[in-house]
């Protein structure tokens, strides 16, 4: 799947405000499963943009607005490439055999967003009895999850512990996610926190033009250490294996170590607010040359009216 990504913040301040620094993780990575086939940053103010690749390996876009202003807004704006995740080459075995080494370490301990206690523990224990795979096991952790939790949008906010959703068994993407890794290292299984974008369609829309557009925000699923050093991605919000409507960002430990955008300013000035949004598009490609496909009879008539 061919898709166009523009993901926009809009800071809005109650006075002036200078010097402002900030860093954004907006840029889709390219690996197995995906190729970046172009991006851009801008923002307003202008500003000079520079990048490195952090620790867990995401790019960040640093800048910095000197001037004063009362508002700052960010657009990355990205061209991508996707496919479907290759299934796990090796089940392995359930229960683990052996401990994980190197970095992968990294991913079993606790992390500021992935703390859990006895209850959570147990909680997954009753979740993979009777698995004999790790493949399995994964899938029975995250079918949990989804029995137990519940979508609320805005039920909420960063700041929320697991032992908190734990127990009001509500919350959105980042809190499934983050809930799904502390059951899955308390077993002993490595796993890690994705940020990326999802194309979610409303489906009773078929192939009408209106499905190649969706207005969404950033996404939050996890990725599961299997054997063969083979990261394999699962989203616990929506019950589904990674697929072509997933764009990767980057991975960490957890939501903090992949925030789409951070950042500090000089002044007495408060935040008025934060508008942020994700708006996708994707081409309707013909699979032998991966060229666009000329519009259908019914989209004709559908920019025409629009045009009119």
């Amino acid at each position: 799947m061919r898709m166009t990504i523009r993901y926009l913040s809009t800071y809005t301040y109650d006075g002036v405000v200078s010097e402002s620094q900030n860093a954004l993780r907006a840029k889709p990575m390219t690996n197995a499963r995906q190729t970046l086939l172009s991006y851009s940053v801008t923002v307003d103010p202008p500003a000079l943009v520079y990048s490195y690749t952090d620790y867990w390996g995401t790019q960040v876009d640093c800048f910095g607005v000197i001037d004063r202003h009362t508002r700052l807004t960010v657009v990355a704006d990205s061209v991508v490439q996707t496919s479907i995740q290759p299934a796990p080459l090796d089940a392995g075995s359930w229960p683990l055999q052996g401990e994980p080494t190197g970095s992968d370490v990294e991913y079993l301990a606790p992390s500021p967003h992935v703390l859990w206690d006895e209850r959570v523990k147990q909680f997954g224990n009753g979740a993979v009895d009777g698995e004999t795979t790790l493949v399995g096991a994964a899938r029975a952790v995250q079918k949990a999850v989804g029995s137990l939790l519940s979508y609320e949008s805005g039920s909420t906010d960063v700041g929320v512990s697991v032992a908190e959703v734990f127990e009001q068994r509500a919350g959105v993407c980042q809190d499934y996610a983050h809930l799904s890794l502390a059951i899955y290292r308390s077993l002993g299984i490595p796993a890690r926190y994705v940020s990326g974008y999802l194309y979610a369609a409303d489906a009773s829309l078929g192939d009408q033009p209106e499905a190649d557009e969706v207005e969404v925000s950033t996404h939050a699923w996890v990725e599961v250490l299997t054997p063969g050093n083979f990261w394999w991605g699962l989203d616990p919000t929506n019950q589904l294996e990674v697929g072509e409507q997933h764009v990767k960002i980057g991975h960490g430990r957890d939501y903090e170590d992949v925030m789409p955008l951070r950042g500090t300013y000089h002044g007495q000035a408060e935040s008025g607010g934060l508008e942020a949004g994700v708006h996708m598009s994707r081409a309707n490609l013909d699979p032998y040359t991966m060229q666009p496909r000329p519009a259908s009879k019914q989209r004709r008539d559908s920019q025409q009216q629009q045009q009119q």
